[in-house]
């Protein structure tokens, strides 16, 4: 079995370099989160620190997580006889500050620089990435505000704060946003937008359909194939709507929007209400085919029903029902099998009028509900069949959606299959 690391497998981070600026605020301790992050997805990071930044984290920290020496001097001198601040700005791909306080988007906004992170961010010819963090009047200062929308008008990039606790004990916005957004917004600079304003529907996760109130079927989807289509399509510049059925994970980016529902029918009505504004519609949501015909109002006694009958009755098809109405929509479905895995996908495919299917074995290890990682077979219309290795759900994604772009380039352009299919 291939030896891969799968929740990170498929990283735009690989093999970059990248700066981590770090400025003197109470999540300056999170910054050491976000470079063993970083770090673990194959980039190179060099760290900065401000002298505030020195008295919340110690700098051989971030020197023992990146392998690097922090540096903090201004004009220490790198490679011979070049400025630190020069030659480091050559290097970088791309600059993260993380936590950036007021006082530093300040200064940079108004051309302050001062010490050498303030001096590197003026010298940079590439994407400089700010994930603010401060008290929640100080973020909605009329000031700050005003110095952020001149960085967004100078082409900086940023990651706005969360709501929550806040370290002065104040609630609200102001929270240096989660780790992985920071890390996602990351990726996001890095990655093509080759599906820029293409608007993509998926769904994810299972149903559930009540049997009393406190007893329903359901099935072990966690919904991470389908957030993870999600995340990538958005990566990639899609407008992308997400219609999911009850799961414990984090919405995949907060410019997500979403629309969670429960029971079959209700994803039934939430996709026929939404379709027909989308282009491609992935169906990944592992919704339950069969529902209880009648709903017990209070919950079942065991004392006294040992013989219950359950009787079921069907859920109404929501792919077969895309099917007949997709037009010159793209309709892409899945197939989890235990067996006759490509005969079984095939006719599905067939049947519910699909442009392409993912097709994959829940019995072997590695793959299907709940893992990290899937194994996975790609049909197309005409039969052929691509298959994939054991490899992460976000790099499965993006070689979906890989094929995805492909239908749509050659219903634009009218052009063959292309050959490179297994």
């Amino acid at each position: 079995m291939n030896q891969i690391d799968p929740k990170r497998s498929g990283s735009k981070l690989k093999g970059r370099e990248l700066i981590l600026g770090v400025t003197g605020g109470i999540a300056a301790y999170k910054a050491v989160e976000l470079l063993r992050e970083m770090v673990k997805r194959g980039a190179n990071v060099h760290v900065v620190m401000t002298e505030n930044a020195m008295k919340f984290v110690t700098p051989l920290t971030f020197q023992t997580l990146s392998g690097h020496p922090v540096l903090y001097e201004m004009f220490r001198l790198l490679e011979g006889s070049r400025i630190g601040h020069i030659a480091m700005s050559d290097r970088a791909e791309l600059m993260v500050i993380a936590p950036a306080t007021a006082n530093i988007l300040g200064k940079i906004a108004n051309g302050i620089a001062d010490d050498l992170l303030t001096t590197m961010v003026m010298a940079m010819e590439v994407p400089v990435l700010f994930a603010p963090s401060m008290n929640v009047k100080m973020w909605q200062s009329p000031v700050v505000q005003h110095n952020v929308a001149k960085l967004k008008s100078y082409g900086y990039h940023f990651v706005e704060p969360a709501e929550g606790d806040l370290a002065c004990g104040s609630i609200g916005r102001g929270r240096l946003a989660e780790i992985p957004e920071i890390v996602e917004k990351i990726e996001d600079l890095f990655t093509p937008k080759d599906l820029k304003d293409t608007k993509i529907l998926v769904t994810a996760g299972p149903t559930i359909e009540p049997i009393d109130p406190v007893r329903y079927i359901t099935n072990p989807s966690s919904g991470k194939m389908g957030f993870a289509l999600a995340k990538m399509a958005k990566r990639r510049g899609a407008q992308v709507l997400l219609i999911t059925g009850p799961t414990d994970l984090s919405l995949p980016r907060r410019d997500i929007p979403i629309i969670r529902v429960k029971t079959a029918k209700e994803m039934y009505e939430a996709v026929m209400d939404n379709f027909e504004d989308y282009e491609v519609i992935i169906k990944s949501a592992a919704v339950v085919d069969f529902r209880p015909k009648n709903f017990y109002p209070s919950k079942i006694k065991k004392e006294t029903n040992q013989n219950l009958l359950l009787e079921l009755e069907p859920n109404p098809d929501i792919l077969a029902e895309l099917g007949k109405r997709k037009g010159s929509r793209i309709l892409v479905g899945f197939a989890a099998e235990t067996d006759q895995l490509i005969e079984n996908a095939q006719e599905k495919l067939r049947k519910k009028n699909l442009d392409l299917i993912i097709a994959n074995d829940i019995t072997q290890m590695g793959a299907g509900f709940q893992s990290d990682t899937n194994i996975v077979k790609i049909i197309d219309a005409s039969g052929r069949v691509r298959g994939l290795p054991l490899m992460s759900k976000d790099l499965i994604a993006d070689i979906i959606l890989n094929e995805i772009a492909n239908l749509l380039k050659k219903r634009k352009e009218k052009k063959p299959w292309p050959e490179d299919w297994d």
